[in-house]
């Protein structure tokens, strides 16, 4: 049985998405979401930044015509003769492996700098957490314009952007959960047992801060993929060479007055199913996970 900040099991984690019927749609969009990614190479009708697949004829080519050579294009193709459909599963890839690595490296910075802030104590921890509030207090968006446009184009500099903006979330969480696991009688008799500060850490306290971090994980997944997708936008995240869906975007935004909505609209659709999706999982494991709810 589940007690305290004891993460449900995988059971019980599962049936509650079945009772969810919410939470059962977002999990199965999000599932083909990742799947089409995956398979994107097997999926696409071609690759879009093969240029030898491109033919300029095909440019602008309204959702379902036909190509010169016979070929159907579902959702279209852009000013550059790419069939939108594959340019969006190859855009999917990126933003959502740009996402994921962003917040697993963030997680996995803010984790220990937060553990050792709670356990720490004194002057380290108000150290640490001045820093934390002043980084938090500035917007995100901000913050990583300012270090893209030091750094310039490319995902190695969009990850450490997006992991600059998002470490501190996740230090203050593990360190306010931390700081309530750290007054608790199982560490007073894990050093009584003469346990070292790293056991402690990483086989006690560490455990028991999981169930708020997996929440804060998954929302800022999603948080990562939208400032992402806003930054390819402004024209300071992902090269033309290897576009998301945001730079996608922003290549048919100059196409909507002229009547051209599928170039930016499918591409915006597939980012707005994408986010929402991950939102309500992260809402269902935020109520799952609670441990008022129990």
């Amino acid at each position: 049985m589940s007690t305290g900040t004891t993460p449900a099991p995988t059971r019980e984690l599962l049936a509650s998405f079945a009772r969810d019927r919410l939470a059962l749609i977002a999990v199965i969009v999000l599932a083909l979401i990742l799947g089409a990614a995956v398979l994107a190479p097997v999926l696409s009708p071609q690759n879009p930044y093969d240029l030898a697949q491109l033919d300029i004829l095909d440019a602008k080519l309204e959702p379902g015509a036909k190509s010169v050579e016979g070929k159907t294009f579902l959702l279209g193709t852009d000013e550059q003769g790419r069939d939108m459909l594959s340019a969006i599963l190859y855009g999917l890839r990126i933003s959502l492996g740009v996402g994921a690595i962003s917040t697993l490296i963030a997680l996995t910075l803010g984790l220990a700098i937060g553990l050792a802030a709670a356990y720490s104590g004194g002057w380290v921890d108000a150290l640490i957490m001045r820093f934390v509030d002043l980084q938090l207090s500035f917007p995100a968006i901000l913050i990583a314009l300012v270090l893209l446009a030091v750094l310039g184009q490319g995902v190695d500099k969009i990850v450490v952007a997006l992991v600059t903006v998002q470490w501190a979330y996740y230090a203050r969480t593990v360190r306010s959960t931390a700081l309530v696991e750290k007054r608790k009688e199982y560490v007073d008799a894990a050093r009584c047992l003469a346990y070292s500060d790293s056991r402690i850490l990483y086989r006690h306290i560490l455990p028991n801060c999981l169930p708020p971090l997996i929440v804060v994980a998954t929302v800022q997944v999603a948080h990562a993929i939208a400032l992402e997708a806003t930054l390819s936008f402004l024209g300071l995240g992902m090269p033309i060479t290897s576009p998301s869906l945001g730079l996608l975007i922003a290549n048919g935004y100059a196409h909507l007055l002229s009547g051209r909505y599928w170039i930016s609209f499918f591409p915006g659709l597939a980012l707005l199913a994408t986010i929402v999706a991950i939102n309500l999982v992260g809402d269902h494991l935020r109520d799952v996970l609670n441990p008022r709810l129990h």
